[in-house]
């Protein structure tokens, strides 16, 4: 389905990104797996068959650098997968500035100028696909994650206009909107949620993270490169500016 299409996933050296470059790749794509974390992202881009570019999302210049690598490799992008984020839990007023900023670069101006750079490529060629990593908070928000809630916020309007002024190129662009997924990220908010409460794990899991979902479990991140995959298929070419929903429920009550 994907032989030899050309792929960019960002975050790709661990949890969901990681999930996504390595569905894509058994399935023939050439992978173009870019992260900050220079040492993992080699190693599994060298295990996928992929192809490792160390990027910093904060900075404009390396998004461009990102698309102008695999132009110069490929001479073509078909996919962009936009998975690389970041969580900061804090009252509004007791939000660093400078991590708002930072934030704000990875999560929501990285998609939009990685969009820019490779929408050239996918409109000569009549055929594109680009995927934002959203959330469940780009369709409602949680207390103490401002930021983190704008940003999923915009990546969703960022995907409503992408797929209209995509459309008439053979472009989509849509979401795929999640509830907690089984990531370091997340594994890492279960330890220290269960510290902060004096709980156990599952506790947290079950109570928590879990409360207003119906289906009690956590997202596998390989469910998420399966959906990806869908989205780049021939069944996937008629949904575009959709905010996929995989929550267990949770935004249907």
């Amino acid at each position: 389905m994907l032989e030899n299409k050309i792929a960019i996933v960002t975050g790709a050296a661990s949890g969901i990104g990681l999930a996504i470059a390595e569905t894509f790749a058994k399935d023939g794509a050439k992978v173009v797996m870019a992260d900050i974390n220079e040492a993992k992202l080699n190693e599994e881009a060298a295990r996928l068959g992929g192809v490792a570019c160390k990027t910093d999302l904060s900075k404009q210049a390396d998004c461009k650098a990102l698309v102008d690598f695999t132009m110069e490799k490929f001479g073509r992008v078909d996919i962009l997968v936009n998975v690389a984020g970041l969580q900061h839990v804090c009252p509004i007023d007791e939000f660093p500035e400078d991590k708002w900023n930072f934030m704000m670069n990875i999560m929501l101006n990285a998609p939009f100028y990685l969009t820019k750079y490779v929408w050239p490529s996918m409109k000569e060629n009549g055929w594109g696909r680009i995927i934002n990593m959203n959330s469940i908070h780009g369709l409602i928000a949680s207390e103490f994650k401002s930021c983190y809630v704008t940003a999923k916020h915009g990546l969703s309007g960022l995907t409503k206009a992408g797929a209209v002024e995509g459309g008439k190129y053979g472009i989509t662009v849509n979401s795929i909107c999640p509830a907690y997924v089984r990531t370091p990220l997340v594994d890492g908010q279960i330890a220290a949620q269960a510290k902060t409460h004096g709980i156990t794990e599952e506790a947290v899991v079950q109570d928590i993270m879990l409360s207003k979902a119906f289906v009690k479990k956590l997202i596998e991140p390989s469910t998420i490169g399966e959906v990806a995959m869908f989205l780049c298929s021939n069944a996937g070419q008629h949904i575009t500016g959709s905010l996929m929903t995989i929550d267990g429920g949770w935004t249907a009550s």
